[in-house]
């Protein structure tokens, strides 16, 4: 298949397009290239990947010409960055999707791969586990998106346009556009730098968690699939017995780091707490395993730490906190106040900042 994946030079999109073309797609890219300031690890870019430098509310029909799918990653990625401006979190993650589907089903693109989120559910509210017939509670201006992205591109299903909803759990792992801002992730690069964790709450909210490589796994095995397997579906991504409080996230890191020290405080006024059944994805969709374990992730968190001698400046450098690159552009005057470029830009695929 001729694919183009948004938001590939991304935490989960840089993998993704490696692992798409390792399954022997070819593979265009598409980014405005928030994230491109800082790598946490080299890591080879695949050979004959063309990359495209552009926001998607400018996308043109001309941008779409030849693909046969579209993995769609490209929206501000987190609560944080959707409460900073929620004026252009509609704009972006909302209206900039919309547009977007409707231009792939114009342009005759018949898959659609949008990357949803279990934050949609927000409370447990009397169900167990979460299912994809559950209602949902989005809390946030990030969530409320997800939702009604949902919600309008599944309206626009037909015999020529078959979108697919992947509500992924919360992510963790790897990737040379790393994310610092993510539970396991954040928790374990607190402990390697500074030897603690001093938690703000007690710990006691729930969440699903899955690897990158399962989610990118997730994308490729629907883009794959038979179509009336996939047409207009919603599928959980992760594995059921990924649910976690997070004081045993807390709990497994510290087991990781030697000498890690933890405190725990009280709640932080954060409301969301979830279960989520993934029963769907194990059964439904083709090919598709959620391989990775979290207490894995733990320690292959910790073993990229060493090799790399992960110092406190690269984990808190900008580039792997969403909000603080997009602060950071906004204070250099780099994006005006819709977050657009002031100035065309077309960045390195590799940033000179490596840990």
């Amino acid at each position: 298949m001729n694919i183009l994946v948004t938001g590939n030079q991304g935490y989960i999109g840089y993998p993704l397009v490696r692992l798409l073309h390792d399954r022997g797609h070819t593979v265009t890219g598409l980014d405005t290239g928030y994230y491109t300031d800082g790598t946490l690890f080299e890591s080879e870019w695949p050979p004959g990947v063309r990359q495209l430098w552009k926001d998607i509310r400018t996308i043109e029909q001309s941008d779409l010409e030849g693909f046969d799918g579209i993995c769609h990653l490209a929206e501000l990625s987190n609560d944080p960055l959707g409460q900073h401006n929620e004026a252009n979190t509609y704009a972006i993650n909302h209206g900039g999707t919309i547009r977007l589907a409707r231009l792939a089903k114009e342009m005759g693109i018949e898959r659609f791969v949008y990357t949803s989120s279990c934050s949609v559910y927000g409370l447990q509210n009397g169900d167990p586990f979460k299912t994809e017939n559950s209602p949902v509670h989005p809390l946030t201006a990030y969530a409320r998106c997800k939702v009604m992205v949902e919600r309008d591109v599944s309206a626009l299903a037909d015999d020529t346009f078959s979108p697919t909803f992947l509500r992924n759990a919360t992510a963790y792992g790897p990737s040379p556009r790393q994310r610092f801002d993510i539970v396991l992730n954040n928790l374990s690069g607190v402990a390697y730098t500074t030897g603690i964790i001093n938690m703000r709450s007690d710990g006691s909210p729930w969440r699903p968690l899955v690897h990158i490589a399962d989610i990118a796994q997730a994308i490729a095995c629907t883009l794959e699939a038979p179509r009336d397997t996939v047409h207009n579906e919603v599928f959980n991504v992760g594995h059921s017995d990924e649910n976690y409080q997070v004081r045993d996230i807390v709990d497994l890191v510290a087991q990781t780091i030697p000498g890690c020290q933890v405190s725990m405080g009280s709640s932080d006024g954060d409301d969301r707490s979830y279960r989520v059944s993934f029963d769907k994805i194990a059964t439904q969709l083709p090919g598709f395993e959620s391989a990775h374990r979290l207490h894995d992730g733990a320690e292959q968190m910790a073993d990229l730490y060493a090799a790399i001698d992960l110092a406190p400046e690269d984990f808190t450098f900008r580039a792997f906190t969403r909000l603080k690159q997009l602060e950071y552009l906004l204070d250099t005057d780099q994006l005006d106040s819709e977050f657009f470029w002031r100035q065309p830009v077309e960045p390195s695929i590799m940033s000179s900042h490596n840990a």
